[in-house]
């Protein structure tokens, strides 16, 4: 019998599977069509201090092996995500959710992560310092080990549950921001953000966004993720979450094997939405497959021989 279980800043979860931010809402949405207490557990839609409409219309592009969003971060604000959106997913998902928060100044990351601390039901913050589709905030505390480190200083202050910092790979140097991560305080490191990409309409002549650069997603960034969560796992001793191009079990492994504890689906929900419940029923036959019998000894395998 195989052991699927591993530890997350303390907190063990029944899997490594966990849906990315953005691609599962707020959980209740998915439990329309399977039990999604399967899950390891999961990063909630991103949120801010206030509520946000978003970048204009469109967002979306499709391209090959892969998609450019520009969603810019829609959410109805901190508010009204503990007043409405966690009362619905205690309905449904009786396990500690990820809270994934985003900002636009190091005050509005304090904020927002110290009223979602309150909450019984937060077991991690996710914090989002990489967004590429938000102007004013988001990546552009990513890619400054400086500033890094200065957003996790503040949520570490205000904070009692482990904190991930969800690091850009739009980036020259990623183990260099997430040690200066590391170093303020961080419990973990989360990668990879989308990477920055485009479309441009043959017809129009124009970018098929309406905010022209988007973030790129899906199973073309793989082998970009696969080489960043390597990276960091030989800089950082903090647990990473590993994501970029995930759809099967033998992704998975091949994350946990760059030095991954756990690894998020972001893009596949939205081309199959029960493509999270499918790996998990899949990973015990894969870990046999591959003589694997306890998950938690294959984390940075790769780096082993």
């Amino acid at each position: 019998m195989v052991n699927t279980r591993v530890d997350l800043c303390g907190i063990s979860i029944d899997n490594p599977i966990i849906p990315a931010s953005g691609t599962f809402g707020f959980g209740y949405e998915f439990a329309e069509y399977y039990d999604i207490n399967c899950l390891g557990t999961f990063s909630f839609k991103g949120t801010t201090k206030d509520p946000r409409f978003g970048n204009p219309t469109p967002r979306i592009a499709e391209c090959e092996a892969g998609m450019i969003n520009a969603v810019g971060l829609q959410n109805p604000g901190v508010d009204a995500v503990i007043s409405h959106e966690l009362p619905l997913l205690k309905k449904c998902f009786s396990k500690p959710v990820m809270a994934n928060v985003s900002g636009f100044s190091i005050e509005d990351y304090a904020y927002t992560c110290q009223k979602l601390d309150a909450c019984e039901q937060i077991g991690w913050f996710e914090v989002n310092i990489s967004c590429p589709n938000v102007h004013g905030g988001g990546m552009s505390f990513g890619t400054s080990p400086e500033q890094a480190a200065a957003v996790t200083r503040a949520v570490k202050a205000v904070t009692t549950k482990p904190v991930f910092i969800k690091l850009s790979p739009n980036v020259t140097d990623i183990a260099s921001i997430a040690k200066a991560c590391e170093e303020a305080g961080a419990d973990g490191i989360s990668l990879i953000n989308t990477l920055l990409g485009m479309r441009i309409d043959l017809k129009t002549k124009r970018p098929v966004i309406a905010n022209k650069m988007g973030g790129f997603s899906g199973p073309a960034i793989k082998p970009v993720a696969l080489r960043m969560v390597y990276q960091v796992y030989e800089a950082v001793s903090i647990p990473i979450i590993g994501m970029g191009g995930v759809s099967s079990a033998e992704d998975v492994i091949e994350f946990m094997l760059a030095g991954a504890t756990a690894v998020q689906v972001g893009a596949a929900n939205l081309v199959n939405p029960f493509i999270c419940r499918d790996i998990i029923n899949e990973l015990p036959a894969v870990m046999q497959k591959y003589r694997i019998d306890n998950l938690t000894d294959i984390i940075g395998g790769a780096h082993h021989g």
